[in-house]
C-alpha cells in the first residue's frame, strides 16, 4: 500500500527539473529498447554475416557489457576533484554523451567487401567501444534519479512525468527512423541512426540542466563518502544480492528488459516475414499504441496512488505476460496493431513502475552501506540485464537455424519462409517473453516486501543517517 508522507518541510523538485530529467530517460532508453533493436536483423539479413559469427560476437558483446557496467559503476561512484563545483553524476553524463553518438553510429557502417572476420571483428569492437561509455552515462542518469527525486511523491509524479515524456519523444523517434528505414537497403540503417543522434543531441541541451546537483546535494556525497568505512566492490555486490527487494526487484528488471528486447528484436521478422508489410508499417504501432498507452497514464497515476508501488508493479507484470501472448496468435498486421493497443495500455502502468520500485532498493542498501551507492546498484541492476542482450542472440539465432529461416534481403512475406520458420519467429516474439513475465510477476507478488511501514522505516533512518536527498 502506499505511505503517508509529511512534505510540509521538504523542497520539492520542481516540474521543469522532472521535465529535464526526462530527457535522459529518453536518451538512455531509446538506445537500451530501440536503438539496438534492429541490430540482429541488420547483421544478420542487411550485411549477410553467418548466424554462428553473430552468436559469437553478440556473447562477447553481452558478456563485456556484464562486466563493465558493474565495474564502472562501482569505480565513478565516489566524489572527484571535480564534485565541490560540477557534482558527482552531472560530470560524467556531460562527457560521455560525444562518446556515445560517436559510436553509436559507427556501429551501422561496418566494412564491406573486406570478408566476414573484419566485419564480425567491427561488430565486437564498436559495440563494445559503444557501451563502455553508455554504461558510464547510463550508471548515472538512473543512479541521479534516486537523490533527486527522494520522497515517494517526488518519484511518483516525476517518474509519470518522465514516462508520458519517454513515451511521446521516443514515439517520434520511432516513427521518423522507421520511415527512414528500408528493408534490403543496408545504407538506410546507417542515416536513420545518424538522424537519430541529431535528435539526441538536442535533447542533450535539455538534459544538463536536470541533472545539475545542488550544493546541498553535492556536499551530502563528499560528506557521506568520507565519514563511511571505505569498501570494496565485491562487499557492496555482496550487500546488494543480500537485500532481499533489491535482488527481487533486479530480477524482476531483467525479466521484463529481457521480455521486451527479444520482442522488440523480432518486431521486423514479423513485420517482413510473418506479415509481408514494409518497415514503414512500424509507425502505425509506435503511434497508436502510444496514444493509447498515455491516455492511460492517469489511471496507472491514481491505481499506484491508492494501491502501492508493489501492487501496481506484481498485477501489471502478470497482465503484461498474458497480453504478450496474444501476439503468437495474430494472423496478420491488424490484429497485431490491435493487440498493441491493448498491450500499451498496460505496459505504460509497468512503466511508471520501474524507477519508483528501483529508488526504493537502492534507499534500502544505502542504509546497509552507510552513504549513498546508487551509479553501483544501476550498475549491479545493469550487469544482470545485459542477460536481454546475451537472450537475443542464445534464443532468436538458434531459432533461426534449427527452423530453417531464410535469411535472403530480398524474401518478403510467408511465401518466402517455410512453415517452421514462421512459427519460430512468433515463438521468439510471444511465447517466450510471454511466459517469463507471468513467472516473474508471481514471484514479485509474494517476495517483495518494501511498503507500508518498513518503508516508512526506512525512510526514517536514511534521514537519521543524513543521506536522504
Amino acid at each position: 500500500m502506499a505511505i503517508e508522507e509529511d512534505l510540509s518541510q521538504w523542497e520539492i523538485a520542481s516540474t521543469g527539473k522532472m521535465i529535464s530529467y526526462g530527457f535522459g530517460y529518453v536518451v538512455v532508453n531509446y538506445i537500451l529498447l530501440y536503438g539496438l533493436s534492429n541490430l540482429l536483423y541488420f547483421y544478420e539479413v542487411e550485411m549477410g554475416l553467418s548466424a554462428i559469427y553473430i552468436l559469437l560476437a553478440g556473447v562477447i558483446f553481452a558478456l563485456w557489457n556484464m562486466v563493465n557496467d558493474p565495474l564502472l559503476g562501482f569505480l565513478t561512484d565516489k566524489p572527484l576533484k571535480w564534485t565541490p563545483r560540477y557534482g558527482l553524476r552531472a560530470p560524467w553524463v556531460v562527457v560521455c554523451t560525444p562518446l556515445i553518438f560517436i559510436f553509436f553510429y559507427l556501429i551501422w557502417i561496418p566494412p564491406q567487401g573486406m570478408g566476414a572476420m573484419v566485419m564480425f571483428l567491427w561488430f565486437i569492437l564498436m559495440t563494445c567501444a559503444f557501451d563502455t561509455f553508455f554504461s558510464i552515462y547510463n550508471d548515472h542518469v538512473y543512479g541521479g534519479y534516486t537523490n533527486q527525486f527522494p520522497s515517494e511523491y517526488e518519484r511518483r509524479r516525476s517518474f509519470a512525468i518522465v514516462t508520458i515524456i519517454m513515451f511521446l519523444v521516443i514515439t517520434g523517434m520511432i516513427i521518423i527512423g522507421s520511415l527512414l528505414i528500408e528493408f534490403g537497403n543496408p545504407a538506410s540503417f546507417a542515416f536513420s541512426a545518424l538522424v537519430m543522434i541529431i535528435l539526441m543531441a538536442i535533447f542533450s541541451i535539455i538534459i544538463f540542466p536536470g541533472i545539475k546537483e545542488s550544493a546541498e546535494m553535492k556536499q551530502m556525497f563528499i560528506t557521506a563518502y568520507e565519514k563511511a568505512e571505505k569498501t570494496s566492490f565485491f562487499r557492496t555486490l555482496k550487500t546488494a544480492l543480500k537485500t532481499k527487494n533489491f535482488t527481487v526487484s533486479l530480477a524482476g528488471y531483467t525479466i521484463q528488459v529481457t521480455a521486451s528486447t527479444i520482442y522488440l528484436a523480432s518486431l521486423p521478422y514479423m513485420l517482413k516475414d510473418v506479415y509481408g508489410v514494409p518497415f514503414a508499417m512500424n509507425t502505425l504501432l509506435a503511434l497508436l499504441g502510444t496514444a493509447a498507452a498515455i491516455l492511460s497514464i492517469p489511471f496507472w497515476y491514481n491505481y499506484s496512488r491508492k494501491h502501492g508501488f508493489k501492487k501496481t508493479y506484481w498485477v501489471t507484470y502478470i497482465l503484461q505476460g498474458i497480453l504478450y501472448l496474444q501476439f503468437f496468435f495474430t494472423p496478420n498486421f491488424w490484429a497485431h496493431l490491435i493487440c498493441t493497443i491493448i498491450f500499451q495500455i498496460n505496459g505504460i502502468g509497468l512503466t511508471t513502475m520501474l524507477m519508483p520500485v528501483a529508488s526504493d532498493t537502492y534507499d534500502e542498501v544505502s542504509s546497509h552501506m552507510g552513504f549513498r551507492v546508487d551509479a553501483s546498484m544501476v550498475g549491479i541492476r545493469t550487469f544482470f540485464f545485459r542477460v536481454a542482450f546475451l537472450l537475443i542472440f542464445l534464443v532468436i539465432l538458434p531459432i533461426h537455424l534449427l527452423t530453417g529461416y531464410n535469411t535472403d534481403p530480398n524474401a518478403f512475406g510467408p511465401a518466402d519462409q517455410t512453415a517452421a520458420a514462421l512459427l519460430g519467429i512468433r515463438i521468439h516474439t510471444a511465447l517466450i517473453p510471454g511466459i517469463m513475465m507471468i513467472i516473474m510477476g508471481l514471484i514479485f507478488k509474494k517476495f517483495y516486501t518494501l511498503e507500508g511501514e518498513e518503508k516508512l522505516a526506512l525512510v526514517k533512518k536514511l534521514k537519521d543517517m543524513g543521506i536522504y536527498r
